[in-house]
């Protein structure tokens, strides 16, 4: 027993030391597109007048990817997928200070890479639990790797599902808690969530999903205590929070809601893209959650709702930043971007860095009654990952180039 609960803690130990410079998950180590102490440049890639402004290297990709990069002790990993149907997929290490490519690995897809042309099949963002890699791919390819590169184990999930696909590609990214990485695979067809073990790539738990068209990304809710940490589930007809080691439901709000932007969560309440923007508190002993909130004026586009310092930001379908205060849900302040956005804002300071899908960065200087565009920088590519931010620097994915971008 006690050796267990070493095996148990001892990793735990490790990734908390290490993830306060870290970005392990889609939308940061807790989903929340925050950057914690960090700041970044405000000047960055092409100003208007043609300048190239805080490029600190960039690095050439194989194949194309609209996934975003994580960052991992110093390391970036990065997804793509290349070939005339995409169904070669590559996981790529690269260096965060030099850009240099570290090592790449190539694989075969096992199931459909049949996807729309804006996007890939390396649409799904990696992640990471500090020790290993886990690369998931609209084929519902799950590949675990070292932080070396070197192979773990491969799990092709559409062979033990076969119509888990649909004709656009899918797009959930993976979400490690613990010593499970789970993964959401919603579509038509054969619909579930499953939890695997980090170690063996052994099945924990696997539960029935809505079968309806999905794209949302699981997303941690974090307990006071250890072990109480919970994963939320986005589907387009109901929200559900569970166990993630076992796959238990804890709670269910059915509520229609939006397939495409992910939940975050700010200590007990939860953000999620239904009614508009619905907030629902967690209280632990409750078997259900407690609607705080409901309003359409905050209804999220694209991008994933970003909590920060009492307030909840979205970018609208029109391509407009909206704040609102995270306790009521009133409306603070808009202000219109330019462009269509697919990528979550990031936060570092008092900035938001809004990347649209052309590939241009807004800067926006976050004000408690409005908010200020103070520059903006063209990448030249199309941008639909969310980037990174970490150690005074932004990493930006575009489609066919990762960038460092650092003052310094």
């Amino acid at each position: 027993m006690r050796r267990a609960l070493l095996e148990i803690l001892i990793p735990l130990v490790g990734l908390t030391g290490m993830a306060g410079a870290d970005w392990l998950h889609f939308r940061g180590s807790d989903n929340q597109s925050v950057a914690g102490n960090s700041t970044a440049p405000v000047a960055l890639a092409k100003d208007e007048s043609g300048t190239e402004q805080n490029v600190a290297w960039k690095t050439l990709l194989p194949g194309r990817g609209v996934s975003s990069p994580i960052l991992v002790g110093g390391k970036l990993i990065v997804t793509a997928s290349s070939g005339h149907n995409q169904d070669r997929l590559h996981v790529v290490c690269v260096d965060a200070k030099t850009g240099a490519i570290d090592w790449e690995r190539q694989f075969w897809a096992t199931g459909r890479t049949l996807c729309h042309p804006t996007s890939s099949v390396a649409a799904n963002s990696p992640a990471s639990d500090g020790r290993r890699i886990f690369a998931f791919f609209s084929s519902n390819d799950l590949i675990c790797l070292d932080l070396a590169g070197n192979l773990l184990w491969y799990r092709g999930l559409t062979q033990e599902n076969p119509t888990a696909a649909n004709d656009v590609g899918m797009a959930a990214s993976p979400l490690v808690l613990g010593d499970t990485v789970i993964v959401q695979v919603e579509n038509k067809g054969d619909s579930f969530a499953t939890g695997i073990d980090t170690e063996t790539g052994e099945t924990r738990w696997q539960i029935p999903r809505p079968a309806e068209m999905n794209w949302t990304s699981p997303a941690v809710l974090r307990g006071s205590a250890p072990g109480t940490d919970l994963v939320l589930l986005q589907s387009p007809k109901r929200f559900t929070a569970h166990h993630p080691r076992t796959g238990e439901q804890v709670w269910s709000y059915e509520v229609a809601c939006s397939s495409v932007p992910s939940p975050v969560a700010d200590g007990n309440t939860v953000y999620v893209a239904a009614g508009g923007l619905t907030a629902l508190r967690h209280q632990p002993e409750a078997k259900a959650a407690e609607v705080v909130w409901t309003t359409n004026t905050l209804s999220p586009g694209n991008p994933s709702p970003v909590v920060y310092r009492g307030r909840v930001y979205t970018v609208n379908s029109s391509g407009v930043l909206l704040c609102g205060d995270a306790a009521t849900g009133d409306t603070k302040w808009k202000l219109r971007l330019k462009g269509q956005f697919w990528a979550t804002p990031v936060i570092a300071g008092d900035y938001l860095y809004a990347f649209n899908q052309e590939g241009l960065a807004q800067i926006v200087k976050l004000g408690d009654t409005s908010g200020e565009i103070v520059a903006r920088g063209d990448f030249g590519e199309p941008i639909f990952g969310t980037p990174v931010i970490a150690d005074g620097a932004i990493y930006v994915r575009t489609d066919g180039h990762l960038w460092k971008i650092a003052s310094h």
